[in-house]
């Protein structure tokens, strides 16, 4: 019978490298597998990057990213140099974006995501093969974890400028693949704990350039800290034995 106690606030402290290392991992995979030729073959980064960066909403069809949502995704970037971005991704025709700074995917802009969803699939399947189970319980975990933070968004009334609500949920056509399931749900609840870390440093009376720039020391482990308690909550949809188990199929899956 286990007896560890796994709180949903450290449990959030916990899983966030556990995430990282995953997706980043998933990623990696992509670019070496594919993502990388695919990307040249419709303009390079300079084209698509930010495709890649908002696919969960804008593969959808008719997906928009709004703006302020747009921002709060961006929130670490220059923002001149974001709107050049966007500029030269519009230009290449992959964006389209409205008077009020909504982006969506243009006709081109969608069928570059379809086939990196394409490379996705095969990547993941390749890079997770062998943990069918591990990641099937992964992604149903996440996906409990993920529709319980929307929850959450909107009773408390999430701030404009959510990352996580212009991304989640993410989108799922019927027979997605696991593997891509598994990818793009880890991706949209790292966002969720972006939201979570600004609003932290936000109450520390810091800004994205000087939290950016902040020491290791005292006052960084309290925002840290301050992030897992306001990440918390969707955690506390899972009991403590998935916690664990959350944990511990993240750390054994290749990557």
């Amino acid at each position: 019978m286990n007896t560890v106690e796994l709180t949903p606030h450290r449990l959030a402290g916990l899983l966030a490298p556990a995430v990282d290392r995953t997706f980043r991992a998933g990623m990696l995979a992509g670019r070496h597998g594919g993502g990388a030729e695919l990307s040249q073959r419709y303009g390079g980064p300079t084209a698509n990057g930010y495709l890649v960066d908002l696919r969960t909403r804008l593969a959808a069809p008719g997906g928009t990213v709004d703006g302020p949502g747009f921002a709060a995704v961006t929130r670490y970037g220059d923002p001149v140099a974001v709107r050049r971005a966007v500029d030269k991704q519009v230009a290449y025709g992959m964006l389209h974006r409205r008077p009020d700074g909504a982006l969506s995917a243009t006709e081109r802009g969608a069928a570059f995501l379809t086939e990196l969803c394409q490379v996705h699939a095969e990547v993941t399947e390749e890079l997770w093969a062998g943990h069918d189970e591990r990641v099937a319980r992964l992604v149903a975990a996440l996906g409990r974890v993920l529709a319980y933070a929307l929850v959450l968004a909107d009773e408390e009334g999430a701030p404009t400028g959510s990352a996580f609500t212009a991304l989640a949920p993410p989108y799922e056509p019927d027979g997605t693949p696991s593997g891509v399931l598994l990818l793009n749900r880890l991706g949209t609840l790292r966002y969720h704990r972006a939201d979570a870390h600004a609003a932290a440093w936000t109450a520390a009376g810091h800004t994205a350039s000087t939290v950016a720039a902040l020491p290791a020391g005292p006052e960084r482990v309290a925002i840290e800290l301050e992030t897992d308690r306001r990440a918390a909550g969707a955690y506390s949809v899972l009991s403590a034995d998935e916690r664990l188990t959350m944990l511990a199929d993240l750390a054994a899956l290749p990557g």
